[in-house]
């Protein structure tokens, strides 16, 4: 069976840390394939802030919706992990752009590869209910 391959940016602008919850646990043990995606949006709400942007601007009605998400799932992750999320942004067009994503964490001295992802991330107009084109200022900030 043909696998899903990410081909990731060789530098990543951005990092956080974020620490693995209980609820994050599967009946497995370890870190559930559903929690990796809400670890992804929540870096991702992260990286935008830092940046200056929000997913939804209540004032003007605007803001991000995802399109497609792919995750290759590297290593587990447990309750107690600290995981370093590094994002990018890359990919633009008109109406949007990719982000990427890379989970690590550190156990006895060694960086484990947890997960890599990738969401298409798309301008929408809540008003119209249509796709908003991607303003300059915002690529500008993403591309840095």
């Amino acid at each position: 069976m043909a696998r899903i391959k990410l081909d990731l940016p060789a530098n990543f602008s951005f990092s956080t840390d974020i620490p693995v919850r209980i609820q994050d646990v599967n009946y497995g043990g370890h870190v559930g394939n559903d929690a990796i995606l809400s670890i992804m949006h929540e870096s991702r709400l992260q990286y935008l802030m830092h940046l200056g942007y929000v997913e939804l601007d209540h004032t003007t009605n605007t803001g991000l919706i995802m399109a497609d998400v792919a995750i290759t799932y590297k290593g587990e992750a447990f309750h107690g992990d600290i995981l370093k999320v590094e994002v990018t942004a890359a990919e633009f067009s008109a109406f949007g752009f990719e982000l990427y994503y890379r989970i690590t964490t550190t156990r006895e001295d060694k960086t484990i590869a947890v997960a890599e992802g990738k969401t298409g991330m798309v301008c929408f107009d809540y008003n119209t209910r249509k796709v908003a084109r991607l303003s300059h200022e915002m690529k500008a900030s993403l591309e840095k």
